[in-house]
């Protein structure tokens, strides 16, 4: 059976290093945790007073089902905003 050729690897060199400085993002505007936090809480609300008193509240029971479409929105918004949060 043949022998297999063996291959030569070339030495590794490191990447060179860049001398231009790197903005490094600070850390969020405590302004966009409230609107984050808030976001969670008015989506959670908003289904809990579905669930509760939609029937009674014109507007609310106008949506019908569209009042989970805008509940989970809200905390899906909420969610993803937690993505560039640092």
């Amino acid at each position: 059976m043949p022998k297999s050729k063996v291959r030569k690897k070339a030495a590794y060199t490191p990447p060179p290093v860049s001398r231009t400085p790197q903005k490094v993002a600070g850390p969020t505007h405590p302004a966009y945790l409230a609107v984050m936090v808030a976001m969670w809480i008015l989506g959670l609300g908003w289904l809990v007073v579905n669930y509760l008193a939609a029937p009674s509240i014109p507007f609310m029971a106008a949506l019908g089902n569209g009042n989970f479409i805008i509940g989970f929105s809200l905390i899906v918004i909420g969610l993803l905003m937690t993505m560039r949060w640092r």
